[in-house]
């Protein structure tokens, strides 16, 4: 088998090495012409469109985000509800709301506004629940289970 330079063929194109004298073709400015913020080190211009108004200012700006009217959602998945009921971090015997939940979660900052089930994992105890909102499944898994969801509005 032959060698490829052997033959003269090289397998890495070398790079040009810039400013290295007016013989080698890029010397003194190195390719990047005389003066002007384009000549310099460090600087580019990513934009600027050349006087033309930019695109992002364009275009019309659409819609309004007000953070305080988010509802914030305190979500909770069935088998976090049994595993707190488990643990005796709640007690079955009262109805859950969304105090109790957040006293168990130790969540102490108060910022949740609605309660939210999901019915990921299993549920096996009787319990009765004070929410927002539940999922379908959610509601059919505590319903099974012998207990029952309230939706409050």
């Amino acid at each position: 088998m032959m060698n490829l330079n052997e033959i003269g063929v090289k397998l890495h194109k070398t790079s040009k090495r810039v400013g290295r004298g007016i013989g080698s073709g890029k010397g003194k400015t190195a390719g990047r012409g005389v003066k002007g913020q384009k000549s310099r080190s460090g600087v580019s211009i990513k934009g600027y469109e050349g006087g033309q108004m930019p695109l992002f200012r364009r275009l019309p700006k659409r819609g309004f985000n007000a953070i305080s009217k988010r509802a914030n959602n305190l979500v909770i998945n069935l088998n976090d509800l049994s595993k707190l009921i488990d643990k005796n971090k709640i007690s079955i015997a009262e109805k859950l709301d969304l105090a109790s939940l957040l006293f168990s979660k130790d969540k102490k900052n108060y910022k949740y506004v609605k309660v939210k089930i999901l019915g990921t994992g299993e549920i096996k105890h009787k319990i009765n629940i004070l929410a927002h909102s539940a999922s379908k499944s959610a509601k059919s898994k505590i319903e099974s289970s012998g207990g029952s969801i309230e939706i409050v509005k």
